[in-house]
Order: structure tokens, then sequence, then C-alpha cells
């Protein structure tokens, strides 16, 4: 599929709009202090956010899933990541100035993200884009999150668009699987958190964007 001018453009939250591993790398070295463990590369950690909690609590302490003490240092990683949201996030380069293109050109947006929603809303607040976003999809408004493309279909029907006249951008897999089963036009955000050695070409997207900027500018030109 080429990519054609969009009625509505939907983000993935981390990774693809806003850059929150400077976040996740700062708990991750906090839960290594707690569990006596020298400082560790934070490229592990990096790699790692698209897991989730859990995976990055693996990738940090070196814990397998069976390990007993998984669920105590997964609620530790939750409770640093409340107490200090956003401290050490935010948006892409050009995400802001893209927003505000769409804004002008009478295009909605919104985020559809797999990051609970008790975290997702006060860190879009905090992030303070303009306009906001017109809809925050979170694993908490559906009934099955993504790689399922339920959260993204509630998406566009709140937003009064067909999903074939909307664009999802994502740098997970399961971001441009669920877009593709909605029937989004997709693009994959290389420069987000993706595992070693992966190559968001693989994905099957309708366009990869190699930088936010990148990103920024094939949005825009498909405005013009």
């Amino acid at each position: 599929m080429t990519l054609s001018r969009p009625r509505a453009v939907l983000f993935d939250l981390d990774g693809t709009l806003i850059d929150t591993a400077p976040e996740f790398i700062h708990i991750a070295s906090q839960l290594r202090h707690e569990a006596n463990l020298p400082e560790t590369d934070a490229k592990t950690i990096w790699h790692a956010v698209s897991d989730g909690a859990i995976g990055m609590v693996q990738a940090a302490l070196e814990i397998p899933p069976t390990d007993p003490a998984l669920e105590y240092w997964r609620q530790r990683f939750l409770d640093h990541y409340e107490s200090g949201l956003g401290a050490h996030s935010h948006p892409y380069p050009g995400i802001r100035e893209l927003v505000s293109s769409l804004q002008s050109h009478n295009i909605p947006w919104g985020v559809v993200t797999n990051k609970l929603s008790r975290f997702a809303q006060p860190l879009m607040s905090l992030m303070a884009f303009v306009p906001a976003a017109h809809v925050i999809l979170t694993p908490d408004d559906v009934v099955r999150p993504k790689p399922d493309p339920e959260s993204l279909l509630l998406a566009c029907a709140k937003l009064q668009c067909p999903a074939s006249h909307s664009i999802f951008v994502g740098d997970h897999r399961r971001d441009i699987e669920a877009g593709i089963s909605a029937g989004c036009q997709t693009i994959a955000a290389s420069y987000g958190y993706l595992a070693e050695g992966e190559s968001a070409e693989d994905w099957g997207a309708d366009a990869v964007a190699n930088s936010s900027q990148e990103l920024q500018n094939l949005i825009e030109d498909l405005l013009a």
C-alpha cells in the first residue's frame, strides 16, 4: 500500500511518541543498587523497554521469568516509576511540531498504547501536547490489547474515521500487526525500542521512519 493523506493519525506511546527510556534506565539503576548489583549497560534496558515492566526487571536484574522474587521487583519498579513519572521523559524531536501540523490541517490524533492507564494518562498530561490527544486508549479500555486490533478500531470509531483513512505509527512488530489487522495504514518507527538485531523493515509496514524528524516530514508531506 502507498500511504495516502490521512484523516486521523494514531501513535504508540513509548518509543514512538515519547522517549521514556531514560526514565526506565534510571529506575533499573535504582533496582540494581537495591539488589546490591553493579551498574549495567544502559542499552540492555533500552532494548527491553517494549517488553514492559516484567521484561525490564528481568533485564535489569538478570533474572529468569521463574524467579520467585520477580513479582516483588516488578512492584518496586512500578513504585519507582509512579513516584517519578515523567521526570526523565520527553517527546521525540519534531513530534510537537507534527502534532501542531495535524491541528493546522484539522486532523485529529491519538494514542493507542499497551501502557496501563494509571501511567499513560498522567504522562500524556505532563507532556502537555498542543493540541492534546483527542483519544488515549490503553489496555484498561479493551478486552484484547495490541497486537489485537480492538484498541485501534475503537480509536478510529471515537475519532469517527474509517481505519483505512488513518495512519498508525509504532515501534514494535505488534503495533504493525495490530494496524494491519485493523486495516490502518502503518508506519514503523525504527528509531524506537527495537530488540537487539531486530529490523523494522521485516514487519510489513507501509513505510519505515528511521528518525522522528523523518516521521514528521513523511506525514507532513502527505498533508501538503
